[in-house]
Order: structure tokens, then sequence, then C-alpha cells
């Protein structure tokens, strides 16, 4: 046998991801009651907690905390408990008996849960859902549907290739969830069950997809004012004078700032918008919809009335990024008129200590000139004592004689000493 190679850390962990939430076999009649619960990090490990507690109520093991998905046959009802990324679902499934519907309201899953700890779920609601799965063969006529839900906003198609039909009306009823029926015929438990979590998914997402749209709201505002202060920037830096300049690019900053915030707060809701759209989208797609005589489908009525939202979320995002450009170029223009003036202002003032320095060049020329008579004075002084004390060893010349012709010698022996000293200063 070969030794085994070292395993990666995450490799199982990313090998099971493809077994992640895996539907379930579902037969019918079956009615189920989704919940969707915002959750920040705390509210998630408490909803774990939540979990658990229900799990130790009916004397079964608690789940793996490191689990995102749970599923618990607790007797009179089943629960699925799933973990997302902003939120967490809750399904809740109970087997129906046909004998009680007639022409009544069946009763939703949630009956069956303990209502005082369906109360205490951690987050806050952002999807209910009652969804029944009846037989096509009892309920064929659409007698229940009329009972179940608003027959003026129905929506309604064949779905998964024409085995099922699904109903719904998308309306928030007094009980504070919304409905749907699926006629089932004969499909496979399995296949019914991709179904049903497909339907659960469209609603899931399409809320989580709609958190986007507040945001976009607001930051319109936000982007209109900030716009405008723009233009009013741009047009004042045109006919700014160089005392102006300061306090502009300290407005310009300023507003930089502000447009580079609101990005940042609200950039990650804008892309999560739009990948529960696409998600959405797909979810749709995979029912396989057919219209029904007379009805609009689900995929025509979420286009229709989820367009405008979309539109909204994704013209925010590009108008936050189009004004963050902007700002970034109107910036860059300034700060580069503002070092062009200080590169002239810089090339004035060079141009002004050349000039100076010219003049200290002459002054100092008048300056050398002093010198060379005030160092040849004193230097022919010199000579002169020399001269005097000279006499008494043989010198023929008188001081005076010799100062006099002592001057000549010594005033071109100190210029062209200091011209020396000036060349090696001054040119290296």
């Amino acid at each position: 046998m070969t030794e085994a190679v070292m395993q990666h850390p995450q490799r199982v962990a990313l090998h099971n991801e493809i077994h992640a939430r895996p539907p379930e076999a579902m037969d019918v009649p079956l009615g189920l009651s989704h919940v969707v619960m915002v959750c920040d990090a705390k509210q998630r490990a408490a909803s774990w907690a939540h979990m658990a507690e229900l799990a130790r109520d009916h004397h079964l093991p608690p789940p793996d905390a490191e689990t995102t998905h749970v599923r618990l046959d607790l007797g009179p009802y089943r629960v699925r408990w799933e973990m997302h990324t902003e939120f967490v679902t809750w399904t809740f499934m109970r087997k129906l008996n046909a004998d009680h519907f007639g022409e009544q309201e069946p009763e939703p899953a949630l009956a069956a849960v303990p209502q005082r700890w369906l109360a205490e779920l951690p987050g806050q609601c952002l999807a209910n859902l009652h969804l029944w799965v009846l037989d096509t063969k009892a309920f064929g006529n659409g007698s229940l549907v009329k009972h179940v839900l608003y027959e003026e906003t129905l929506v309604a198609s064949t779905v998964a290739d024409g085995f099922a039909e699904v109903y719904t009306d998308f309306a928030v009823h007094a009980d504070g969830f919304s409905r749907m029926v699926l006629l089932a015929g004969t499909m496979a438990p399995r296949r019914l069950g991709r179904l049903v979590q497909r339907l659960l998914e469209i609603e899931t997402y399409r809320m989580a997809a709609l958190l986007g749209l507040p945001a976009a709201r607001e930051a319109s505002h936000v982007l209109a004012s900030a716009e405008g202060e723009l233009a009013e920037l741009a047009q004042a830096i045109r006919s700014a004078t160089r005392e102006d300049e300061p306090m502009l690019l300290d407005r310009l900053t300023r507003l930089a700032g502000a447009v580079e915030s609101q990005h940042a707060a609200t950039h990650s809701r804008f892309s999560a918008s739009a990948a529960y759209f696409e998600l959405l989208d797909k979810r749709i797609a995979e029912i396989s919809e057919s219209r029904l005589p007379g009805m609009q489908t689900i995929g025509e009525f979420m286009d229709r009335r989820l367009t405008p939202a979309r539109s909204t979320c994704a013209w925010s995002a590009k108008r936050q990024d189009a004004l963050s450009q902007r700002v970034s170029r109107i910036s860059n223009l300034l700060r580069t008129r503002v070092e062009i003036e200080q590169q002239q202002s810089s090339q004035a003032l060079l141009a002004t200590m050349n000039s100076r320095q010219d003049i200290q060049i002459k002054l100092q020329s008048t300056v050398e000139g002093l010198s060379v008579a005030a160092i040849t004075y004193y230097i022919v002084g010199l000579v002169s004592y020399l001269a005097k004390g000279a006499q008494h060893w043989g010198w023929p010349w008188s001081p005076e004689m010799t100062a006099a012709v002592a001057i000549p010698v010594v005033a071109a022996g100190v210029w062209w000493s200091l011209r020396r000293l000036h060349q090696r200063v001054f040119h290296g």
C-alpha cells in the first residue's frame, strides 16, 4: 500500500458542498410553512441554539455546531433549518389529511409547531410562505384555490414540464403569510421535492433581492444632491482665482469623502441584490413554466413587477460609480491647476533669485576691487617696514622707493589670487 498523501484541510468540506441543502422526497398531500429570518452574526449563533433547543425538547441530539443545514423529524411535523449568508430559513412540513379539506382552507404546517418557541425565532422576518402540495386528481377543479388565494391577483402556470400546476397571489394575508398552492400529479417524490424547494427559493430570493431597493431609493437623494454640488464646483473652478482654489479643493475633498462613504455603505447591498436577482431568474427557469389559459405565469409576473426595482438598484450602483469617477477627474483637474500655478510661482521665484544672484555677483566684483586695494595697502605697508629694517644690512633703496615699486607687483598678485579663488568656488 502506498502512504496516504497530505490532505487539504478544506477538502472534505469542499467536496460535500455539492451535497449541501439537498431536496427531500415529498408525497402529497403536504403542508409547508417557510420562514426567512434576516440575522446578524450574533443572531445566527442564537438561531443554531434555538434549533438545538427544539431538538432537545423532542429528545433528539443537538446538531453539529459547524453545520449549516439540519433536518429533523419531530413526529407530527418535520423541520428543515438552513443558514445562508445573510439569513436563516426555517421550513416546517406536515403531512395533511385530505379527508378534512372539503372546500375549506387546509391547516398550515405551523399549526403543529410550539407557538411560544416559534415566536422567539432569532432575527427579523423577511418572508413568510404557506405552501400546500395537493393531488391534482382531488383538487383539479380549482375550487380549493379560490378559498386559499385572492382571485383578483391570481398568478398560475403549469410547471415541471406540465406535471404540476402552481397557483399564488403574491399577497400577504391576514396571518402575515403569503400563500401558494401546488397541484402535483404523478410526480416522483424526489422530483416533487426539488420542485417544492425551487418554489420556496423563488419566494426567498425575491424578497432578498428587494433588500437593495430601500438603499437605492435613499442613495438616489444623496446622489442627486452630490451631483448638483459637483456641477456647482465644476462651474466655480472655471472662474476661480488663485485665492479661491484652497476653498474649492476643500469642498471637493469633502464631497469625495461623502460619495465614497456612501458607496462603501451600499456597494455590498447592491452587489448582493444583483446576485439574488440572478438566482431568482435561474430558479424561475428551472421550474419549466408554461402558460395556463387566461393566466399570467410567475416568470411574466416577476419580470413585469421586479424589473423597475432591479433597474433602480442597478442604476443606483452605476450612478455611484460614475459620480465617483467624475469627482476623481475634477479633483485631478483642480490639483493639476494648483500644481501648475505652484510651478509658475516657483519659476518666478527662481528668476528673482537668479536676478538677485547676478546683482550679488556684481556687488561681489566691486567688493573684490576694494579688497585688492585694501590687501595691497596692508602688504605694501609691511614691505615698507621690511625695507626700513633691511637698510641696516645694506638694502640700497629707501623705504618709500621700495613701497612704490612693490605696489603694482603686490596689486597684480592679489588680483590674480582672488580671481583663481573665485573660479574655483563658482566654476568648480
